[in-house]
């Protein structure tokens, strides 16, 4: 439920998702947007091909490589880059209209995402790190999904350090041992950031108005 203040309007923040494959980054997104109402997950263009069950549109925007060339050259995202020899890109258009709104976006991105976001819109931008609660398990899981073949577990698998050395550079890290408890450290660092001062415009007017309204009821 939102309780904002009808004067007060909240500008939406950037809740940026980040850990190597398998760390259960995917699964606790979709769990937190089925009990948010206020999130949207940003939807990233991609140059790779879609795996099974990925909707397009919904999971992610498939584009060829020409079309993200030219969006690229429009200036039409708020960050890109090269994972796994495929391109990646966070549109700029859907994500200045939902924080506007007051709606929050969250993204499922690596570390070199959320690096450009925060150089582009820092003070929008909130970024939480999750890591596994093992080695072992971190492998256990990516061999469970059954979804890439022995190559590409190695090399991601590979990727996995490179990928964890970056946790210093977010502002939250999660130990994902469970995906319940996982998730409610998500709502608990998302609703906080909710109340960041600078998130609350019209704030400023309504602490005024409360002030006048004292000093009035004082001398009455």
């Amino acid at each position: 439920m939102d309780l904002t203040h009808p004067d007060i309007h909240r500008r939406g923040l950037m809740f940026v998702l980040s850990s190597p494959s398998g760390a259960g980054k995917t699964t606790l997104t979709k769990r937190l947007l089925a009990i948010e109402p206020r999130v949207r997950l940003s939807v990233s263009a991609t140059t790779r091909a879609p795996r099974p069950r990925e909707v397009p549109g919904e999971d992610y925007h498939f584009v060829s490589e020409e079309e993200f060339a030219r969006l690229q050259a429009e200036d039409a995202f708020l960050e890109h880059a090269v994972v796994f020899e495929h391109l990646y890109g966070t549109l700029r258009a859907p994500v200045e209209e939902s924080l506007s709104e007051g709606m929050d976006v969250l993204f499922d991105i690596d570390w070199q995402g959320a690096q450009l976001l925060t150089y582009s819109a820092e003070s929008d931008v909130v970024r939480v790190f999750i890591l596994p609660p093992s080695w072992e398990e971190l492998e256990r899981r990516l061999r469970a999904r059954a979804q890439d073949s022995d190559e590409v577990v190695r090399r991601r698998m590979e990727r996995a350090s490179d990928e964890m050395s970056h946790w210093a550079e977010y502002d939250y890290i999660i130990v994902n041992r469970d995906l319940d408890h996982s998730l409610e450290q998500l709502r608990a660092i998302l609703n906080s950031e909710r109340l960041r001062r600078r998130r609350q415009h019209g704030m400023a007017e309504f602490v005024r108005t409360l002030r006048t309204q004292g000093e009035m009821a004082v001398h009455e």
